[in-house]
């Protein structure tokens, strides 16, 4: 049997361990979708949001991109962020990177790129911002490292300028932002301990899109 052949009986395999256990499966998850986490992750095909969480249909609203950006010029990312946190109200957002990146490692190429250029600009940006420490880790690898975080925590800065994230979390305390780092070398997942209501106090300060700010005043 080819690989895509074997997709299709994958899928009736999947069908059928399925409803061994609840044999109104799917009828349920037809109904509608609650999500509590919105994950914004790469493209990558060996980073699978529900597979490294552990998740199952219906528990992760997904968008994946190279490099996991959230660019306020992405029209894509900006109605994915929008459409989770307005309409299904996920209580937590998730920025995720992963060690390896090859588009973290495209944007240190010193290259044309070509199509990929403006893309991998956000990255390139973020490596401007954090050059000083950056250029002060002489282990390549270390650095590449080091960028996948900083690019995971500035794309998280880039989710909490969104208006319907400020909004909501001033109104109702959700959705809270989350950075994480998968490892691919031990399949761990990295929590950044990103301080999200620090954070969202901080960009307040200029980018405030509400009527109040989170630590009072107008």
């Amino acid at each position: 049997m080819d690989t895509y052949a074997k997709i299709f009986e994958n899928n009736r395999q999947w069908i059928t361990t399925k409803t061994r256990t609840d044999t109104d499966f799917f009828k349920k998850l037809a109904v509608d979708q609650n999500p509590e986490f919105l994950y914004i992750g790469c493209s990558d095909s060996r980073v699978t949001a529900e597979e490294l969480m552990g998740a199952g249909p219906g528990d992760v609203f997904v968008h994946r991109n190279v490099g996991n950006l959230v660019p306020n010029t992405d029209l894509n990312a900006m109605c994915v962020i929008d459409y989770a946190v307005r309409v299904l109200r996920v209580k937590h957002v998730v920025v995720c990177g992963h060690y390896g990146c090859g588009g973290i490692k495209a944007a240190m190429t010193p290259s044309d790129l070509g199509i990929l250029n403006p893309w991998l600009r956000n990255i390139r940006d973020v490596y401007r911002l954090h050059h000083a420490e950056l250029d002060g880790i002489t282990d390549e690898n270390l650095r590449y490292d080091r960028l996948v975080e900083l690019n995971v925590q500035e794309q998280c800065l880039n989710v909490i300028k969104h208006a319907i994230v400020q909004q909501r979390y001033v109104s109702e305390g959700y959705p809270v932002v989350h950075g994480w780092v998968f490892d691919m070398r031990t399949g761990l997942l990295k929590d950044l301990m990103i301080d999200f209501p620090k954070l969202l106090h901080e960009i307040q300060e200029v980018y405030n899109l509400t009527d109040q700010k989170l630590f009072g005043g107008k």
